[in-house]
């Protein structure tokens, strides 16, 4: 196998958490509308979580292309 293909097989593979990260910020507001239809008055209380776990699941995804950028161009 040439080294450019076994690249782009890596970089691909690294990207697979990608698909992670949209089931889990889909999973994090779908959960939040759902829990602020049941009770809105605290609703304003959870957003900061919401906000905290929307950052850290993003978070993965930049690592995963941080990773992808670097088996293709390193």
């Amino acid at each position: 196998m040439e080294v450019e293909a076994a690249k782009m097989i890596g970089a691909g593979l690294a990207t697979i958490a990608l698909a992670g990260v949209g089931l889990g910020l889909g999973n994090i507001f779908g959960s939040y509308i759902s829990g602020s239809l049941r009770n809105p008055a605290a609703a304003p209380k959870v957003f900061g979580n919401v906000l905290l776990a929307f950052a850290l699941t993003e978070a993965v995804a930049l690592f995963a292309l941080v990773i992808a950028f670097l088996i293709l161009f390193a």
